[in-house]
């Protein structure tokens, strides 16, 4: 196991109670509040009317920032911190799911930053220093609302890049699973298969001796395995969306990737697709995942893929290790599509256009190869994403 620092400042309120706690959270920063939202949904059933309700009773002054994308780019967050700036605010407020949260990362430490703040998502400038940011959350999928991770697209550079800064990690997160009951089937798969992708991402990376870390990694997916049916038959069950969403906070806060290497693989490849394709995000990785496991499944590999399909999905050992890791990934892709996700990129309107172009801005940001699970260079790039066609 490698050194680590591991360090959480987040203040979590969860359950059905937890939106009492929004005025105390909110009143430790000041009275004006930027409160960014996505495109409507919060409108739509009634959440931001419960939102708005409370934060009158403590006479806060609030200026509704909308129309954050799933994606963000960042000319929303540009005039997210043109607003912020013109009224002051003390505090950035994010209602909705990993885009609206990622976004207001980047408008809290763009208020702050002298630098334009595509300047902080390539790395050209550190925040130093942002707003504070609270949450209150939507949707179970990224875990932004539990770490310090945003991720910004730039649709007229065709990058989509993910930056961190200790500064934008949230001072709270309020999360009611009954604000996830309105989520669509289609959306509420797409966030398990992030879920998962988190906890796979950081499960296959190699690291000697991180037994523990891997053990909560393949818990984390056994409980996604275990309410995803639950969820998409009973979208208004109160303990999957709750386990569901509690799953997503720790699947990517820090903790299953302590002690590990933390290059990905599966993420770098995905964000090129959503870059040029505007992809849901959940959406790519279960179409790339079993290509990925299929391409780098071998002698070395081969036995923590066939540990996974023990374990996520109780298959029984056979006398064949090899054999095994094949049959895990066929049960994750039956799993993907018992949640009636997409499995190839054809199906989504995705060609093999735009793979050579994808697979050269991945290498060539990385000094040559994507050093993930397996050392990948371009062409191996190529293949998998001709793979998942």
């Amino acid at each position: 196991m490698r050194d680590f620092s591991f360090h959480l400042d987040t203040q979590v309120f969860f359950g059905e109670h937890a939106l009492d706690h929004l005025r105390p959270s909110c009143a430790c920063y000041g009275p004006r509040i930027l409160l960014c939202i996505g495109g409507g949904s919060v409108k739509e059933n009634g959440i931001l009317d419960e939102v708005m309700n409370e934060l009158e009773k403590g006479f806060f002054e609030i200026i509704l920032f909308e129309g954050i994308e799933p994606n963000p780019t960042i000319t929303t967050v540009r005039r997210g911190i043109e607003q912020a700036i013109e009224h002051d605010v003390d505090l950035i407020l994010a209602l909705g799911g990993g885009s609206v949260i990622d976004a207001a990362k980047a408008i809290a430490a763009g208020v702050k930053t002298p630098e334009d703040p595509w300047h902080l998502v390539k790395g050209m400038c550190q925040a130093e220093e942002a707003l504070p940011l609270g949450v209150i959350l939507t949707l179970a999928a990224t875990g932004s609302e539990m770490d310090n991770i945003s991720v910004i697209s730039n649709e007229e550079t065709k990058e989509k890049i993910g930056w961190s800064a200790t500064t934008v990690l949230p001072k709270f997160a309020l999360m009611n699973p009954r604000y996830s009951f309105s989520v669509s089937p289609y959306m509420t798969a797409s966030g398990i298969a992030d879920i998962m992708s988190h906890s796979m991402e950081n499960y296959f990376m190699p690291g000697e001796g991180n037994y523990l870390s891997e053990e909560l990694a393949l818990a984390l997916l056994r409980s996604c395995v275990h309410y995803a049916p639950i969820v998409l038959e009973d979208p208004e069950n109160y303990e999957a969306r709750a386990n569901l969403m509690w799953a997503g906070s720790w699947a990517i806060n820090g903790l299953l990737s302590a002690g590990k290497n933390k290059a990905w693989s599966l993420h770098a490849m995905e964000h090129e697709l959503s870059a040029y394709y505007n992809l849901t995000h959940g959406i790519g990785l279960a179409i790339l995942t079993c290509p990925w496991l299929e391409y780098i499944l071998d002698e070395e590999t081969q036995e923590k893929i066939a540990r996974f399909g023990y374990r996520v999905f109780d298959l029984p050992p056979s006398t064949s290790i090899h054999e095994d890791a094949k049959r895990a990934i066929d049960a994750l892709r039956d799993f993907y599509l018992s949640m009636g996700l997409p499995l190839h990129l054809q199906e989504v309107g995705i060609g093999s256009e735009k793979f050579d172009l994808m697979a050269e801005k991945i290498v060539s940001s990385r000094q040559g190869a994507l050093m993930g699970t397996k050392r990948l260079e371009k062409e191996d790039l190529m293949e998998i994403y001709r793979m998942s066609l």
